[in-house]
């Protein structure tokens, strides 16, 4: 016993002396404001409504002023055990405390020890925030380590729905669970909270955070704090907090007396051993409606889409295991901010985000009436689940919520191709060494998708865009939107609806919705001329009164023996020997005759044998006799740094572009 009182002692010691020390974030994502501007002076007004607003409003107070962009918004919610008064005045020593941490941040928040405060350029005002997260721990073991988590489970599980059940004035509770241990510090103390203007149900959700994440941060341990923007928990082996103030009455009833009668003991036992049942139930129910909202999604897909041919329920098994929360990637993108957009496409936009474990990902968010339809998001979601490679990019999960359609990808860092070699001044950071590296990487991709994964599949939208860079400038393929799956002996297919880009387009794919693996060998012979030309194969390329496009230049300067004119001018110091080896390549991928074409297999072994011996290509597709050499109805192209351009898909069909990446 005088153990326990020492200890009790001590931290209430380190408690009051921890006041400067209470957990604070300061978010300088949201932007900075100087002293005395527009938005510092709307913070004050705002700030000072707190000691100022004097009516009875159970220690929850949310105000806003000015207008936007430097509109101020803060929130203050205290313990529900705490005065009116008390509450307004150790919000204001928060205020003070914050504004000295955080001294011009436009987003910050303090966990004092009975309240909380964040205030936000930003709307934040009945929203669910389960980021950031911090943590305070109570460094000593329960003695009954077996006993302690199943008891404060059971604890927290009753006070999650006692608290979620509140209404907008209050959402708060507390109480206590006795063990069988008296001897070892064996009540556990607790309570949770949320924002009042949370509802029931997105209450649950916030709560149901920090208690998922005691066995993470706490486990074993008898104590422990767990703050979030939006809710936060704490449980303790002393009492910490008073009675709950009745929302009916400002006053506070009497603390019940820490002499407790063997009556009172039994009392409490009684209610426990009624409310744990009742909270098994409730927990069950939570977990039941969790379950529910995450299978949603999946629920969705198999209404939208059906079942996949190549194998029902493993699809629907892997759609589950890759699905994920809504809210964790509108947190991870800070809410989808233009801040962290990384491009757009004909489909969606595409943003850069940061999971809770400091994994970075790229979020292609298709739009409401993007022509993507559930087809093409399908296949992303299959297909490129089953890929393994190291020269793919490797989906890591996709969400359906309501009209929102999203596909998480890993995050590569160096954007795409075309950002590099259709620049003049990008471009020279690809030597040939470099370039000679992507289309080797490129090839080997392909090669995968066609014959050495277990599924055979035809990209049928190889494009400079389409292929990313990783750090290392290693290609990765990209946007299988449009990909299509053969089953086992199948060599070619077709189709009514022509999709994919005009200039990388296959002549017989193009003109008759015949596609093949040979269709994106074609493909890849145009982005191998485009690697070593840097010239889009739209450009217009004089030869003396002529003007040619891309494939129609090179096989005449090949032909001729030129071939040493259609290099980027921009590379030095490479290999002649390679590069012409990799346009005698191109030019017989890019054949008419199909049958003229070589597999992927014989253009990988081509790349990495000089042994091999080549056959004389004849004049590729599309070529025009006159001299000027174009796709029907090709599109105009602008420049496509940022969002502003012109594409040139046809048929509403596949554009996404990711960089800046």
């Amino acid at each position: 016993m005088a153990l326990f009182l020492f200890l009790c002692f001590l931290f209430s010691i380190i408690v009051s002396q921890a006041k400067a020390g209470d957990p604070v974030y300061c978010d300088s994502s949201r932007g900075n404001y100087t002293t005395n501007s527009i938005y510092d002076n709307n913070l004050k007004t705002v700030l000072s409504s707190f000691y100022s607003h004097t009516e009875i409003n159970y220690g929850f107070y949310n105000f806003s002023y000015g207008q936007d962009p430097d509109k101020a918004y803060a929130i203050g919610v205290c313990r529900g055990d705490v005065k009116p008064n008390d509450c307004r005045r150790n919000l204001n020593n928060s205020i003070g405390y914050l504004r000295e941490q955080c001294p011009n941040q436009k987003e910050a928040i303090v966990w004092a020890g009975d309240n909380t405060l964040w205030y936000s350029s930003r709307s934040i005002f009945g929203i669910v925030e389960t980021n950031p997260t911090q943590y305070l721990i109570y460094e000593r073991d329960a003695s009954n380590a077996d006993e302690y988590p199943q008891a404060l489970s059971n604890l927290m599980g009753y006070l999650l729905f006692i608290a979620a059940s509140g209404d907008s004035r209050q959402k708060y509770a507390a109480d206590s669970l006795t063990l069988n241990d008296p001897a070892n510090f064996a009540t556990i103390y607790a309570y949770v909270q949320c924002m009042p203007d949370l509802s029931q149900q997105e209450c649950t959700t916030c709560l149901f955070h920090p208690i998922s994440e005691i066995q993470k941060c706490c486990n074993g341990r008898m104590g422990g704090n767990i703050f979030k923007p939006s809710c936060r928990i704490r449980f303790e082996p002393y009492r910490f907090f008073n009675s709950t103030i009745l929302l009916d009455s400002p006053s506070l009833p009497p603390s019940p007396s820490t002499n407790n009668t063997s009556l009172g003991n039994n009392k409490r036992r009684t209610v426990i051993a009624t409310a744990v049942p009742i909270v098994a139930v409730v927990l069950v129910l939570i977990l039941i409606w969790i379950y529910l909202r995450h299978r949603k999604p999946k629920t969705n897909y198999e209404a939208n889409m059906g079942k996949y041919d190549d194998g029902g329920d493993e699809e629907m098994t892997i759609a589950e295991s890759l699905q994920f929360n809504f809210d964790i990637i509108k947190v991870a993108t800070s809410d989808f901010s233009h801040s962290n957009k990384l491009g757009q496409g004909g489909f969606g936009i595409v943003y850069r985000g940061k999971l809770p474990n400091g994994q970075m990902i790229a979020v292609k968010r298709l739009s409401t009436n993007s022509d993507q339809g559930d087809v093409e998001f399908k296949n992303e979601v299959i297909l490129v689940a089953k890929l393994q490679h190291r020269n793919l990019v490797r989906l890591l999960g996709f969400c359906l919520e309501g009209k929102e359609r999203l596909l998480v990808y890993e995050f590569v860092p160096n954007k795409s191709l075309d950002y590099f070699i259709f620049d003049p001044t990008r471009k020279t950071q690809l030597n040939w060494e470099t370039r000679y590296t992507i289309i080797k990487g490129i090839a080997r991709g392909i090669l995968y998708l066609h014959e050495d994964s277990r599924l055979r599949i035809i990209h049928r939208d190889l494009k400079a865009s389409n292929i990313l860079l990783d750090d290392e400038m290693n290609p990765k393929i990209s946007d299988f939107g449009l990909a299509r799956l053969f089953v086992i002996g199948q060599t070619e297919g077709s189709t009514n609806r022509i999709v994919g880009t005009y200039g990388y387009m296959a002549p017989e794919y193009a003109m008759h919705g015949e596609f093949s693996v040979k269709s994106d060998v074609f493909s890849f012979g145009v982005l191998v001329l485009e690697i070593i030309t840097g010239h889009k194969n739209s450009a217009n390329i004089c030869h003396g009164e002529d003007v040619e496009y891309l494939l129609t230049y090179a096989w005449r300067s090949w032909r001729e023996g030129k071939a040493i004119n259609i290099i980027d001018p921009s590379l030095s110091n490479f290999s002649q020997d390679e590069i012409m080896r990799c346009i005698h390549i191109s030019l017989l991928c890019i054949q008419e005759n199909v049958v003229d074409r070589p597999t992927m297999a014989s253009v990988a072994l081509m790349l990495n044998s000089y042994s091999l011996a080549l056959s004389i290509p004849s004049k590729p597709a599309y070529f025009m006799g006159g001299g000027i050499g174009r796709l029907p109805d090709m599109q105009q192209q602008v420049d496509n740094v940022g969002a502003t351009r012109l594409d040139e898909s046809v048929n509403q069909i596949s554009i996404t572009d990711p960089y800046p990446r």
